[in-house]
């Protein structure tokens, strides 16, 4: 069950459910604000089906703006993602950040709702089916990253993220101390006026879209 399944009813109404992190929230608003993220959500991944050539131009555009915006080199640790659902396909990217020096990292759900491990990758590391079906590195060590590279379903004008529903990089990057910075991308068409933050929402220092908008915020 997704975090906004949780609030849009899927389980019995209790106390916990007023209490986020900390945060006193009034529950009719965390389900209205469910219900409006479930509906843009579907619209959004639905308007990323997009021919493979559009997809292929659009994404090598992504990545020739990610390469201004993060620099790859030795020392730093950048986690990425392996994509789904029509994400962005940043796997060459990773290739070339790797040769470059950095490690890289891949997010892993090791138990359902808790935070994320972060795994390195390498091109010839063992990758096995994790949750979800995704592939995750086998066998490698656990590792902070100095950057997270989030795929975006949406994001609105305050650079704040529309995921998959889980709350894992936001559950996640709350009780990271240095927080790392936070890049942001997606297709030029996951915009959104807003997503109705939430306290517990945690907005990107940095979107990066297909048509080269890089926003920082």
């Amino acid at each position: 069950m997704t975090d906004d399944d949780a609030a849009d009813g899927g389980s019995a109404p209790c106390f916990a459910h007023l209490l986020v992190d900390g945060h006193p929230v009034d529950l009719e608003t965390v389900r209205d604000v469910a219900r409006f993220r479930r509906a843009e959500r579907s619209r959004l991944i639905a308007a990323r089906a997009l021919s493979a050539d559009k997809r292929q131009g659009e994404t090598d555009a992504l990545i020739e703006t990610l390469g201004r915006a993060v620099e790859p080199m030795p020392g730093m640790s950048i986690a990425v993602y392996w994509p789904i659902r029509g994400e962005p396909d940043l796997r060459g990217w990773m290739l070339q950040a790797h040769n470059a020096g950095a490690q890289i990292l891949l997010p892993v759900v090791v138990e359902e709702n808790t935070p994320l491990d972060f795994r390195i990758w390498s091109p010839d590391c063992r990758m096995m089916r994790g949750f979800w079906n995704i592939l995750v590195p086998a066998d490698s060590e656990t590792a902070q990253p100095d950057t997270v590279i989030a795929p975006l379903v949406g994001v609105d004008e305050d650079c704040y993220r529309l995921g998959n529903g889980g709350g894992y990089y936001d559950r996640t990057l709350a009780h990271m101390h240095p927080r790392p910075r936070l890049v942001g991308v997606g297709f030029s068409n996951c915009r959104t006026k807003t997503i109705f933050p939430m306290p517990w929402d945690i907005p990107m220092d940095t979107v990066i879209l297909s048509d080269g908008t890089t926003i920082q915020r």
